[in-house]
């Protein structure tokens, strides 16, 4: 039977409703799982295409980031990143600044890795089967990748451990994901339930819990303002 049973059948839809309603229910771990954060983390790459249109104000690889991301670093910093060795263009390291760039030219600047803030790695799993899994996130973490944390976060926990996927009967028409992802946000202070889904049926449906939850505490909200 390859319907979602963290949908429409196990014990824990009542856990599901009351975070859904922004409430923490008594939390009960049934195993514990995380690796050890390393001391940096891989660095951070952005990209970006020149376009012709800026070709006047732009037209080198210097001008186009001290211009464009001035907020980022003054025109010596990035000299520095480039000397560095941090940007390419079009998949080739470029070192010189006053290179001049052509029309649909890939940059991409390499963020060399840092040391993130202090984080708790360690995540409790209080609920899982073949759809979904229900964590205790603590306070400290991250969900997702944000400002400086990148590494630190519950969705890379998520990615490094090995889970218990559905059968392979069940695979091709619920297109299980690779690992479960967070169905919700919880703020990086906040500790709390979170839902984590095996399967983009399980996150559709999952998401649609929380989006009616969401509704209805609007109405009961507009209905004590306006009884």
């Amino acid at each position: 039977n390859c319907t979602p049973k963290a949908v429409f059948s196990h014990p824990t839809a009542d856990a599901m409703a009351v975070a859904a309603a922004g409430e923490t229910p008594p939390l009960q771990a049934n195993y514990v799982f995380g690796r050890a954060w390393p001391d940096l983390n891989e660095g951070l790459s952005y990209t970006d295409t020149f376009r012709g249109a800026d070709a006047e104000t732009t037209a080198s690889l210097i001008n186009f980031y001290s211009e464009n991301y001035k907020s980022s670093a003054p025109l010596p910093g990035w000299i520095h990143r480039i000397r560095n060795g941090q940007i390419t263009v079009d998949g080739q390291v470029v070192t010189d600044p006053d290179m001049i760039l052509r029309e649909g030219s890939k940059l991409v600047y390499h963020r060399l890795a840092w040391k993130e803030p202090f984080a708790p790695h360690l995540l409790q799993v209080l609920y899982e089967d073949d759809d979904m899994v229900a964590l205790n996130k603590p306070s400290g973490l991250q969900v997702l990748p944000k400002g400086i944390f990148q590494q630190r976060t519950v969705l890379a926990q998520l990615q490094w451990k090995e889970w218990k996927m559905p059968p392979s009967s069940c695979s091709k028409r619920k297109n299980v994901q690779l690992h479960p992802v967070p169905v919700h946000r919880l703020g990086r202070g906040t500790s709390g339930l979170l839902l984590c889904a095996k399967t983009k049926l399980a996150k559709v449906q999952l998401a649609s819990y929380f989006a009616e939850g969401a509704a209805n505490a609007e109405k009961k909200r507009m209905w004590l303002l306006n009884p």
